[in-house]
């Protein structure tokens, strides 16, 4: 019989819940630098907006000379701006700490990467002005719901400083990989802040408005803060720029395999600059080699790294991997444990047996 009928085999999202959608990118499986929609992973605290009206406006008020709303006409009509940009959940590799933490329990998954496409924030608010004592500029999307510790109505909101508002690649986004924004990434209009994980970026972004204060939302003040201590508050700080990281793609976590040559192969990215180099190991970290990097080293984007590795000796592996940007940041041993399970970064570690 003819083998050319082979049924298609398709990679699909990791469910870790249903409502409100939580699903994991199948980051193990993605060997291409976007991500298709698809694939991309889903992150929400509350059931998807449901919108009254298909006209969209967006309105900029509070501290501003002059408060304006912006129609999506007006919005695709000025000059855009198209960057490369990886999106990382904060909470991304959370079920990794030890001790253990609560929260969604996400793998390695909840980082995707694509193309968006839209305005930058700064151009908006030259229509706008911003009165000298503008101080936060804060972001509210259409979603809102119930938080656990509250029976308020909360929508999902969070604000940027000024300084980073303005920064020429904070835009506001409308197409992602050349199509409009998928609605449950955010459709019509995502903020998108490149660099920061990805809980600064608000989808369905419904209104801006300019405050002269530290905003003190739940999603700020909260949650997507880095609590050091298990039993107090001490110490605490804002979650806001991507940790270095690098995660091993292939080989499998607890692969079996036969003696030879095999190509390791995974990904690598920061918030600050660019990833400077990539280095792996096989006896717990007491010595390493330079990994190939094999993609270009753009700021934002992940890049990807491979390592021939001659597995000639039966017996059990740890593979280490450990990425280092242009700013000096390394991987660490450990992460640093926060009782919110955040910026997870550790060294990657997998382990594979060779028979």
């Amino acid at each position: 019989m003819s083998n050319s009928h082979q049924p298609e085999v398709r990679t699909y999202l990791i469910t870790k819940t249903l409502v409100p959608e939580n699903q994991e990118t199948p980051i193990h499986f993605i060997n291409a630098d976007i991500v298709s929609k698809r694939l991309f992973y889903r992150r929400n605290h509350f059931p998807y907006p449901s919108f009254a009206s298909s006209f969209y406006f967006l309105p900029i008020e509070g501290l501003v000379h002059n408060p304006k709303v912006f129609s999506l006409q007006e919005i695709y009509s000025l000059p855009s701006k198209t960057i490369k940009v990886v999106l990382e959940c904060s909470g991304d590799k959370r079920e990794l700490f030890k001790p253990k933490v609560y929260g969604e329990q996400w793998g390695k998954g909840a980082i995707s990467q694509g193309i968006w496409k839209g305005v930058p924030l700064r151009s908006l608010l030259e229509y706008t002005g911003l009165l000298d004592t503008a101080k936060e500029i804060v972001f509210e999307g259409h979603d809102y719901g119930e938080r656990p510790d509250s029976n308020q109505l909360f929508s999902f909101s969070r604000s940027l400083p000024i300084e980073k508002a303005l920064d020429p690649d904070t835009i506001i986004a409308y197409e992602y990989n050349n199509q409009p924004i998928p609605f449950k990434h955010g459709f019509p209009l995502r903020l998108i802040v490149p660099g920061w994980y990805a809980m600064a970026s608000v989808k369905w972004i419904k209104k801006i408005i300019v405050i002269d204060k530290e905003f003190k939302g739940p999603f700020q003040a909260v949650d997507y803060v880095y609590y050091p201590n298990k039993e107090n508050d001490s110490g605490k700080f804002p979650v806001t720029t991507i940790n270095v990281n690098s995660t091993i793609k292939y080989p499998l976590n607890r692969n079996l395999l036969y003696s030879g040559v095999y190509e390791i192969n995974g990904i690598a990215w920061t918030g600050k600059d660019h990833i400077a180099k990539v280095e792996i190991s096989f006896d717990e970290g007491q010595t390493w080699d330079t990994c190939q990097i094999t993609s270009s080293s753009e700021k934002y984007a992940w890049v990807r790294w491979n390592y021939k590795w001659k597995a000639l000796k039966k017996g059990e592996y740890t593979i280490l991997s450990k990425a280092t940007d242009s700013k000096g940041n390394v991987q660490p041993l450990e992460p640093m444990w926060n009782r919110k399970g955040y910026g997870y970064n550790a060294l990657d570690s997998i382990k594979v047996k060779i028979e």
